[in-house]
């Protein structure tokens, strides 16, 4: 029989991708959401997760549910017997949360420690835990690893996302019968290769990608770009990147890995840091649109073996060029039925971002 896993926040952006992979590895995911990040479909089911059912043939369960929701949670532990807990629900825009900080440690802290509290009494006790790249801070040194220290966090979901990383530490301590691994993300990009699902941030983007392939098919003017004297190889800001499947299979080899009782891992997901300069040229090869300049320091990390990529057995696949070319197809056409994939490769897009099928989460 298949492995029950517990996924939290499973219809978003991420979620979906790792729900998916879920499915071809022969899990059997149980999806909650309050779909604060998801697109509703027609009926009950996200969107995203009815197009991961077409392209895998295999069922979804899933469940509307708030993690704050205790009695909920409960109902749902009584129901499933769960070997572990993929745990990306949370609140996770970086600007919102230093204007709403009770919001923020509410959802993120609270919803965690009502998680925790119910899988240990229900002896769930592995977990692979959604971190990210912000509990770093200000970086001490370039490129980061995991050695870098943590807690300097300069905004209130990079706080939220420490104290969840210190109280999972903290717990695998106190009882040797947990195993957690927690990833700190970088900044994913990228769809499936259907074209099927991919990101569709609700409002203003949180991050650059949806900027750079919304001004490649013209939905926004300009992109802009900040600061062009830093200790960078353009003068522009760095930031790491990492193909969101890579990231969805990242955290089924997380899951194998929980299995050698490893105690509490961490790791760290992002390839191929890329200065600015570089993603607006090639957005602008796939547009007219200019960039626009305006502060932004530099953050990228080393891979290194041992750590998140050859401690679980994970490389990253695919390039940005890739991930650039999904990204504008699916700014670009919201609807239109599944087609092949298209990809810009040496910064010439295959079809010229012409419309293409998407889901965007």
């Amino acid at each position: 029989m298949a492995e029950k896993v517990l996924v939290t926040g499973g219809a978003g952006y991420i979620g979906s991708h790792t729900v998916l992979e879920l499915l071809e590895a022969g899990y059997s995911p149980v999806v909650v959401d309050n779909f604060h990040n998801a697109i509703r479909g027609g009926g009950s089911m996200p969107e995203s997760l009815r197009r991961v059912q077409e392209l895998t043939g295999h069922s979804v369960e899933f469940e509307e549910m708030d993690i704050l929701d205790q009695a909920a949670l409960q109902r749902l532990f009584k129901k499933h017997s769960f070997t572990a807990v993929i745990h990306f629900a949370g609140l996770k825009a970086v600007g919102e949360s230093v204007q709403k900080p009770l919001d923020y440690y509410r959802v993120n802290l609270t919803g965690t420690i009502q998680l925790l509290e119910i899988m240990r009494a229900h002896g769930v006790k592995n977990l692979v835990f959604s971190s990210s790249a912000t509990v770093y801070g200000n970086p001490q040194y370039l490129p980061l690893d995991e050695a870098h220290p943590t807690g300097g966090c300069t905004n209130p979901y990079g706080k939220s996302k420490f104290f969840i990383e210190e109280m999972i530490r903290d717990l695998c301590q106190a009882d040797k019968a947990w195993n957690a691994v927690l990833l700190r993300y970088f900044n994913p990009i990228g769809a499936h290769a259907s074209g099927c699902i991919g990101e569709d941030p609700q409002g203003i983007p949180n991050n650059l990608m949806p900027y750079v392939s919304q001004v490649a098919i013209g939905r926004r003017e300009a992109l802009n770009v900040f600061g062009n004297d830093y200790d960078t190889e353009d003068g522009t800001g760095v930031r790491d990147y990492i193909h969101v499947v890579d990231l969805a299979k990242g955290h089924i080899a997380a899951l194998r890995k929980l299995k050698e009782q490893c105690g509490c891992r961490v790791g760290r997901e992002g390839r191929e840091g890329k200065e600015m300069e570089a993603w607006t040229n090639g957005a602008q090869r796939g547009s007219k649109s200019s960039p626009r300049h305006g502060p932004c320091s530099p953050l990228w990390a080393d891979l290194q073996p041992g750590h998140g990529h050859g401690l679980f057995g994970v490389t990253d696949g695919r390039g940005h060029g890739e991930g650039l070319g999904e990204e504008g197809r699916l700014a670009a056409h919201p609807d239109p039925p599944p087609a092949p994939p298209t990809n810009l490769r040496d910064g010439h897009p295959s079809t010229a971002l012409s419309p293409q099928a998407c889901l965007r989460t």
